[in-house]
């Protein structure tokens, strides 16, 4: 994420025979930097349960149970998140 300045601008007072600028009001109407906060990292482990579609190849959708239970097949979608549980989180 690329850094922003941030000012923060102070309105001035419309121009008119009561505005008199002097330097001081001027200095004290000018924009003044504003200190950023830097952003830091952080670690997290969480615990993701996650819907994927598996393929196998078989003669019988019984035999493809038995070789998706056993760890055979490849997945064929990532799937999606359905559930997200924060463990914890730790500070770099």
């Amino acid at each position: 994420m690329p850094a922003r300045s941030a000012l923060a601008r102070v309105p001035r007072p419309a121009a008119g025979p009561a505005a008199k600028p002097d330097s001081t009001s001027e200095d004290r109407l000018a924009p003044h930097p504003v200190a950023e906060a830097k952003p830091r990292l952080f670690h997290a482990r969480m615990l993701v349960t996650r819907l994927e579609e598996w393929c196998v190849e078989a003669e019988t959708i019984e035999q493809a149970r038995a070789l998706l239970a056993a760890g055979a097949g490849h997945r064929c979608t990532p799937g999606e998140s359905v559930q997200v549980e924060i463990d914890s989180v730790f500070d770099e």
